[in-house]
This record gives C-alpha cells, sequence and structure tokens, in this order.
C-alpha cells in the first residue's frame, strides 16, 4: 500500500497528527485549570453557591480533557525512538534532561495534588483543597514553561557544544539553553493562547445556555467572566504576537519571509500582502492584495526599512511558503476577531446588555473553537517555518530520521488515525455531551461512586469493616457535607 511513498513524509505526516491532537488538549487544561482556581478563589471569598456550581460543572470537563491530554502526549513522546532515533540520539544530551525536568516537576506535581482537586472536596480543608487546586494549575503552567523550552531552543539553538561523536551537548550554562533567545516569546504567546482558547470555550458554552434560556445565572456568570477575559487578554496576545513576530525576523530570517510571502527583497520598504497565491516556482505571490510599505512598519517600524526575501535564501533551505503563509494568516485573522468580540461585548456590557444581544450570543457560540484552529495554525505556522531543519540551522530534518521502510511507517500512521479518532473522538463527544447540560444549583461534580476508588491490590474494606470512612456515609448526608 505504501510502497514508493517516502518514508520521511509519512514520518513526517504522523508527528503531525499525533502532536496536533496532543496540542488541542493542553492548550484548553492550562487555561482551564487557571480557570477553576478563579472560581474556587472566587467561591471561598464570596460564599455564593453559584461559583461552587460552576466550579463543580466545569471540573468534569477539566478531568476527561486532561486525561487525554497526558494520554496522546505518551504516545507522540515514543516517536522520538521510533520515528525520530536519529534526533534523539545527536540532541538527546540537550532534550532528554529537559523533557525529565518536565516530568520530574509539572507532572509530579498535577499527579500528586490531581486526585485532591477532583475527589477530595468532601475530604479535606476547603483551603487545602483550594490549594491543591492551585498547585494543578501552577503545574499545568509548568510543564508548558518545559515543552516550550525544548521546542524552543530547536527554534534558536544556543548553549551547545559538538561532542566528538556528534552529539549537541550542554555547555557552561543550562540557564543558557532553557532561557534561549526565542523562548521567553513563545512561553509569553503560547500560554496566552491557552487561556483564550479556554475563555471562548467557556463563552460559548454560556452563550449556547443564554440563547435557550437569557435567565440562566449559570450561564449569565459564565459568559460575562469569558468576555471580560477575551476583552482583556485578545489586545495583550496582539502585542505579544509582534513582539514575537520582531524576535523571529531576528533570529529566524527566512521563516518569517515565508510568512509575509516576500520571495523579493525590498529594500526601499517591504508591502503587507495580505492575501494571493504563492507560488514558489514562478517566485512570487499571485493575485496578491497589498498594503504599500506596510509590512516594513510592523517588523522594523519604519516604512522605509528594507527587507530581506527569500532570494537571498537558497532554495534548498526554503520553508514551504504556501503553507506557512496561509496558517499564519488565519491564526492572525481569528487573533482580530477574537478581538472584535471582545470589543463587541464591551459595548454591549456598556449598554447593560450583555446577556440580551442574541446576535452577540450567537457569535461568541461560532467562535467557540476558535482558539484550537488558531493555536494549530500558529503551531503549524511555527513548525513548518523552521523547515528544513529539525533543530535550526543545525540538524536537517531529512537526517533526524530512522531508516525505516516506508510501509512501516505507513502502518502505524493507519493505525494512529483509526485509534485517535475512534478513542479521543468518543472523549470529545463526551465532552460536548457535558457542555450540552446546563450548571444547576447543587451541581455534583466528578462521580467517586458510593464505595470509594476501586482497589487495585489487597482486600477492599466494606462499610462496616471502615465504619470512619466518609465514603460510606448515606449519600443524602454525604451530599450535606459538601461545603455548602
Amino acid at each position: 500500500m505504501f510502497e514508493g511513498v517516502d518514508a520521511l513524509l509519512l514520518a513526517r505526516i504522523q508527528f503531525a497528527f499525533t502532536v496536533s491532537f496532543h496540542f488541542i488538549f493542553p492548550a484548553f487544561s492550562i487555561g482551564l485549570a487557571s480557570f477553576l482556581a478563579v472560581l474556587e478563589g472566587l467561591w471561598l471569598k464570596t460564599g455564593k453557591q453559584l461559583y461552587l456550581d460552576l466550579f463543580k460543572y466545569w471540573l468534569k470537563i477539566f478531568a476527561i480533557a486532561f486525561a487525554m491530554g497526558v494520554v496522546s502526549g505518551i504516545v507522540m513522546s515514543y516517536q522520538f525512538g521510533t520515528n525520530w532515533s536519529v534526533f534523539s540520539d545527536i540532541a538527546g544530551p540537550v532534550i532528554g534532561p529537559l523533557m525529565a525536568y518536565e516530568v520530574l516537576t509539572a507532572f509530579f506535581l498535577e499527579a500528586g495534588f490531581l486526585g485532591v482537586m477532583l475527589f477530595g472536596m468532601n475530604r479535606v480543608g476547603k483551603k487545602l483543597h483550594f490549594a491543591a487546586t492551585l498547585m494543578v494549575a501552577v503545574g499545568t503552567f509548568v510543564s508548558a514553561f518545559w515543552i516550550l523550552s525544548v521546542n524552543s531552543w530547536m527554534q534558536t539553538p544556543v548553549g551547545y557544544e559538538i561532542g566528538a561523536n556528534g552529539q549537541y551537548l550542554p555547555g557552561d550554562s543550562w540557564l543558557e539553553i532553557i532561557f534561549n533567545p526565542s523562548f521567553p516569546y513563545r512561553l509569553v504567546h503560547t500560554v496566552t493562547a491557552a487561556y483564550l482558547t479556554t475563555a471562548f470555550v467557556v463563552g460559548g458554552v454560556g452563550a449556547w445556555h443564554l440563547l435557550r434560556d437569557r435567565t440562566n445565572l449559570h450561564a449569565r456568570k459564565m459568559f460575562s467572566m469569558a468576555m471580560w477575559m477575551a476583552a482583556i487578554v485578545a489586545p495583550i496576545q496582539i502585542v505579544a504576537g509582534d513582539m514575537h513576530g520582531i524576535n523571529t525576523l531576528e533570529h529566524q530570517p527566512q521563516k518569517v519571509m515565508a510568512m509575509e510571502g516576500h520571495y523579493q527583497s525590498h529594500p526601499d520598504g517591504a508591502p503587507l500582502i495580505l492575501f494571493g497565491i504563492p507560488d514558489s516556482e514562478e517566485k512570487r505571490v499571485k493575485y496578491a492584495l497589498e498594503i504599500p510599505k506596510l509590512s516594513s512598519l510592523i517588523l522594523k517600524h519604519d516604512l522605509d526599512a528594507p527587507l530581506a526575501g527569500l532570494d537571498t535564501i537558497p532554495d534548498d533551505e526554503e520553508p514551504p511558503v504556501g503553507i506557512v503563509f496561509w496558517s499564519f494568516r488565519i491564526m492572525v485573522g481569528i487573533g482580530f476577531a477574537m478581538l472584535g468580540l471582545g470589543l463587541w461585548s464591551l459595548a454591549a456590557r456598556f449598554r447593560r446588555k450583555l446577556y440580551d444581544w442574541q446576535w452577540l450570543h450567537r457569535a461568541a457560540l461560532v467562535m467557540a473553537p476558535s482558539g484550537f484552529v488558531a493555536v494549530l495554525a500558529g503551531w503549524i505556522t511555527t513548525e513548518v517555518g523552521r523547515q528544513p531543519y529539525v533543530i535550526y540551522n543545525l540538524l536537517r530534518t531529512a537526517d533526524a530520521a530512522s531508516p525505516l521502510d516506508a510501509p512501516a511507517v505507513g502502518a502505524s500512521l493507519v493505525a494512529f488515525v483509526l485509534v485517535y479518532f475512534a478513542v479521543f473522538g468518543a472523549g470529545v463527544w463526551y465532552i460536548l455531551h457535558l457542555m450540552r447540560k446546563s450548571p444547576h444549583l447543587g451541581e455534583k461534580g466528578v462521580k467517586r461512586g458510593d464505595t470509594g476508588p476501586i482497589r487495585t491490590a489487597g482486600i477492599t474494606p466494606g462499610p462496616s469493616q471502615n465504619p470512619g470512612d466518609p465514603s460510606t456515609l448515606p449519600r443524602n448526608q454525604e451530599e450535606a457535607t459538601d461545603g455548602r
């Protein structure tokens, strides 16, 4: 079936498929963990049942999204040893410890407190449970910190030495590797994108329930909090994206050339090409709709600043312009759409019509998945724009792959596609099923079971064997200790 197909291409497709599936779950859980911490903090501060109901409502959704993110991440990491063993061998001394730090800090932090967060509200004090929620939120951020440090080093490698066997070894300072030139910008841009992704999901769910019943207090609170986030964070994200673009121009100029569609150099100011069809054979953007000199103004803050084009780059080092050009425009377009919705919500709030303007609610519902599309488009821009290198200017992607035949890679790719769509499709369907139901007074949260967690070894004590266990209380009595 795969005879004659390039094994490298199949390996790249497989990694792109698995990382795209994986990336949408952390992008959601990073923001949702912080949202849960805010909800529980507001409940502790105000004592309002509304915040506790929303906390338990979104806690169920977080548990599923977090689990799918962990599973998809484990599968993805195995490919470093299967399809990309040369990369693992050459870059392992630098990449390996950074990924190990992510496990030893973030993953252990999340794993240690996740059980308390999900099941411990009736079994520990309110403050201790809130501390557990905060630790999970911090853990998601720390995880993003290390993973982005790894990827940023691959984009802007510094602080390394080349060993006698050709491996990249850490130099005198790990701090130089961790805080490489692109890392701070990518961390801010990506984490902010995760917060916006969650905000628009929460806003979309709130809008869905407002369209069905505009008097729904839970939906009102969700929608209001989400629109505040959109109005405040979307402008910050645009500024962060601009700073990230300037940093990319300094360290990865050909990526920016592909993003802008600049096949030719512009010594007297480069135009901003809004739309067009990149043609790498003819070295031009066909049917280009452009604004003169605006690209120079955005990238160098000077209308007449010169910008180099892909004509200064050897053909075998040019990234695939068409993919990068369009993925970048999708990301930017969605970013400005988010800003527009945030400003629209401010106008509605100012006129005290936030819960009455149905077209605003419909727009928020349509925009609910926009964050996922934007983060994937941004990730594609970053990764495809780095080509033909897997470690920028050091290791080519073609030289990093394992010596595998196409049928072997293709068979695993087909298996991944089938399993992912079945398993994660079911998970996403269940999340949407939960979102379809409106939060209500006395929300139950994550179900634990009447007899507590299942034990995998030893004897499971019954109620009479452990009468002091809160899980043995009658259901109505247990619910009475729910903190309400």
